[in-house]
């Protein structure tokens, strides 16, 4: 069974050119991949650094979109 998920046109580049990199046959197979990936960050470590400041809203307008 499959589904439909939108994403913004440059999500869209960037796992295409994900997929590319991994040698995976599907989009669904790149999405696994970067799941699996994600699953082995700490969740101490996701988003955090100690070093960055906060964004400014002029920040946010820029980096947005990958």
């Amino acid at each position: 069974m499959s589904t439909t998920v939108e994403v913004k046109r440059n999500t869209a580049r960037v796992l295409e050119e994900l997929k590319k990199k991994y040698g995976a046959r599907s989009i669904d197979e790149t999405v696994k991949r970067l799941i699996s990936k994600a699953e082995n960050i700490p969740d101490s470590k996701f988003g955090s650094h100690p070093e960055m400041k906060a964004f400014r809203r002029e920040d946010e307008a820029r980096f947005h979109e990958l």
